[in-house]
């Protein structure tokens, strides 16, 4: 039997409760789109991967009896389907660049849609380590703890929370430079 505070709601999932289908997708499909969609940077894309993770759920229902933490459970889902679709996309994009022998084409596309972060605040956590980009991603989108994110992660929660510290001193220090330049840039401009 799970030890979260899901336990219920796997019961009656595995019991074939067409409802307990519903109910978990409501409680957990935005916030892994949100984290799908800060990975990935397409719409479609994370709505692919959040679908990807319930139908991977529905397959193996009966098995969820020992799943211990369902949030960390559905993270470690989300970032398989975010990789195999990452790895999907590249093989495209490599495909489109041998079709064409030109490396123009193959320029990813930007970020757009609806963010919360400001572009800035976006490019500064893309210049970020991988393992911090994860862990900044889970936390924030994804309202993981760092028990959660240590799981999913398959790190100690003190690794999860040294890497969120460590790309929150990074972020600030890249967003203070990037308000520096900004301001020196003004300052140039006022000066002629």
């Amino acid at each position: 039997m799970p030890h979260d505070e899901y336990a219920n709601l796997l019961e009656r999932f595995r019991d074939g409760d067409p409802t307990a289908l519903a109910e978990l997708y409501d409680r957990f499909a935005g916030r892994l789109y949100r984290v799908a969609f800060r990975m990935l940077g397409e719409h479609a894309l994370a709505e692919d991967a959040v679908q990807e993770v319930f139908l991977g759920v529905l397959k193996v229902r009966y098995r969820l009896g020992t799943v211990e933490d369902l949030s960390a459970y559905l993270f470690c889902c989300l970032r398989r389907a975010v990789a195999r679709l990452q790895a999907v996309r590249h093989r495209d994009q490599q495909a489109e660049c041998d079709r064409f022998h030109n490396s123009a084409t193959c320029t990813p596309e930007g970020q757009h849609g609806e963010t919360i972060w400001s572009e800035t605040v976006l490019q500064a956590i893309h210049r970020l380590p991988s393992e911090q980009q994860e862990v900044v991603l889970l936390k924030i989108d994804g309202e993981l703890t760092f028990a959660e994110i240590a799981t999913v992660l398959g790190i100690s929660p003190n690794t999860a929370a040294s890497r969120y510290r460590y790309a929150l001193q990074k972020l600030r220090q890249y967003l203070c430079s990037q308000g520096e330049e900004r301001n020196h840039g003004l300052a140039g401009q006022s000066e002629s």
